[in-house]
């Protein structure tokens, strides 16, 4: 029997994240999964990620490789850099919510449009993003930034209908970009219906994610 360990900060993704995935992986799996939402909102009031939410994440990680999890999600964008200090010590295969869709969206083009709720998600993405260029050899993009406050708090107190209105809007205002990243995994659902509204590629990370998680765990089964 297969095992995932998943690692949330907001609830919107704890609820969705799995149904989705269910529907594209084989055979029988077994889900654990932890809601830590202090991981996102200390560098949040912080201004960076310090060196006890690194721990913190740490032992969050390492809780669900003791559960016997032959695969570890980190659900929240924001945590991705420290994810990378991380995956060294974990015995087994630690992905990043953004891993993909930063590879889809370096790959797409130059100029990136990053599209966050939450502050303490945009530098995170700006740097996975020139990673990721950097790996692939590919130049540094062109990278504009923002974030919505309002959307955040809505998302927050569970008004998803105020928050996708914020967020629909900035999409509707973006012109001239090669492709749009929505940098928070809470976003991801728009990525369709921003992409029929603003005419440029719109990339969410849970479905990128998702298609990585489910290749993997089907590849078991071929």
């Amino acid at each position: 029997m297969k095992s995932i360990g998943l690692i949330y900060t907001v609830r919107p993704v704890l609820d969705s994240f799995v149904p989705q995935l269910s529907r594209l992986v084989k055979g029988q799996v077994t889900y654990h999964n932890l809601l830590d939402d202090f991981l996102a909102s200390d560098p949040g009031l912080r201004g960076c990620f310090s060196i006890d939410n690194k721990l913190r994440l740490f032992n969050d990680i390492r809780n669900m490789e003791m559960t016997g999890a032959g695969l570890i999600v980190v659900t929240c964008s924001t945590l991705t850099p420290a994810v990378e200090e991380i995956r060294p010590f974990i015995k087994v295969p630690v992905i990043a919510i953004d891993d993909a869709m930063c590879e889809l969206a370096v790959k797409s083009g130059s100029r990136i449009r990053v599209i966050a709720t939450a502050r303490s998600t945009v530098g995170p993405t700006e740097q996975h993003l020139r990673a990721t260029a950097v790996r692939y050899g590919l130049p540094l993009p062109e990278i504009m930034s923002s974030d919505d406050s309002e959307a955040y708090e809505a998302m927050k107190r569970g008004d998803m209908e105020l928050h996708d209105k914020h967020v629909l809007q900035t999409i509707a205002d973006t012109s001239g970009y090669d492709v749009i990243v929505l940098a928070q995994a809470s976003m991801a659902h728009l990525a369709d219906q921003g992409t029929r509204l603003s005419g440029i590629p719109v990339l969410g990370s849970v479905p990128s994610c998702q298609a990585t998680i489910a290749a993997m765990l089907n590849k078991e089964n071929d």
